[in-house]
């Protein structure tokens, strides 16, 4: 943790800031490790200090390993004793997190009496390139998911619900050792999987269903995320079509990951591909997005993601073409760039399986 409050500090003196103010989990966690949701960071040029209430301080002073001075206080007090902390060390100029904190929040911190400077964006940078043990950390996360995906593969049968077969999923992924879904799975059969974001419902599954199944697992804090497409039966001549050119423009942009390629760049591999195939129309959202602490975090792979992908940044590949009222296919691997090219952390088949 000491290396990170480094290299914090040496974002702060570059932006000319006195102090900065953490308040979202991940951030929280990232610098001190600590895991709760009640604590605020404040991180100045000579000091570091962790407020929380009495539930939790002596999980704090725990998990931060004297690296931070922990703080215990009342909600209500959060406020005056970073006045005082901020006075005692002079600190005029304040980073704080913009983009995770509400209207309200930021109005009530007008009493420090300090200029408030966006710090978001350079928070996001000092996650952004994952150190060995962090990916260690994703490839356990992404190891659990792939053998529950095996496992699931054996209880999918027709007449089981969307519903079920998440219910089923999350269950398998919790014996497995996850610490809890990276996000709630999606489940999408025969017209449900033609909605990217399809939320598992009552409809069951049946013969000649394309299934989409996207879930991940939290590995300490970590986060994984996959997508197969699984046949229930023999599928079509059609959606074995659409499989194919899904899968064609994944391993094209799989080919093309390595660091120096923009996010951009990587999002028009796949694009491109599934365009000349006739289907641009089809795939409206990004190719993907990068996971850690948080299952979207920079960088961006999508047309949004300007700036050249390096080694240690993490990055799904996830191209997909939905056929409304009928199916959709996607799949997706997360994985790590390396100095040479990539990692792919998932070890499940990419050929479509029939059930």
């Amino acid at each position: 943790m000491h290396d990170r409050t480094a290299r914090l500090r040496a974002q702060m003196q570059a932006s000319n800031l006195d102090a900065v103010l953490v308040t979202s989990l991940p951030n929280i966690r990232y610098l001190s490790g600590f895991t709760s949701e009640d604590g605020t960071l404040l991180i100045t040029r000579e000091s570091a200090c962790l407020l929380t209430d009495f539930r939790y301080t002596i999980q704090a002073k725990e998990q931060t390993a004297g690296q931070f001075e922990v703080i215990e206080l009342l909600p209500r007090e959060t406020v005056s004793k970073l006045q005082e902390k901020l006075q005692m060390e002079n600190c005029k100029r304040l980073g704080f997190e913009d983009a995770h904190m509400s209207v309200a929040r930021r109005q009530g911190l007008d009493a420090l009496g300090v200029e408030f400077v966006s710090f978001s964006t350079d928070l996001a940078k000092l996650r952004i390139v994952k150190s060995a043990a962090e990916i260690q950390k994703l490839q356990e996360a992404q190891g659990i998911a792939d053998a529950a995906f095996l496992e699931l593969l054996q209880t999918i049968r027709p007449g089981m619900s969307e519903k079920r077969v998440a219910a089923e999923l999350l269950y398998i992924c919790g014996r497995m050792g996850s610490d809890g879904p990276s996000f709630e799975p999606i489940v999408g059969a025969g017209p449900g999987g033609a909605m990217p974001h399809a939320v598992p419902t009552e409809r069951e599954l049946q013969k000649g269903d394309l299934v989409v199944l996207d879930f991940g697992c939290i590995f300490e804090g970590y986060c994984s995320d996959m997508t197969r497409t699984v046949a229930i039966g023999q599928p079509s001549d059609f959606q074995k079509e659409i499989y194919g050119i899904v899968l064609e423009a994944q391993m094209q942009a799989l080919a093309a990951l390595r660091p120096g390629i923009t996010g951009k760049e990587l999002d028009a591999v796949a694009r491109g591909h599934i365009a000349a195939a006739g289907y641009e129309k089809n795939f409206g959202h990004g190719l993907g997005h990068g996971f850690g602490l948080q299952i979207h975090e920079a960088p961006s792979a999508s047309v949004n993601g300007t700036d050249p992908l390096l080694a240690g940044m993490s990055v799904t590949v996830e191209p997909g073409i939905y056929i409304e009222g009928q199916f959709g296919v996607r799949i997706e691997d997360c994985c790590v760039l390396t100095e040479l090219g990539h990692r792919n952390l998932v070890t499940a088949t990419k050929e479509l399986i029939i059930l």
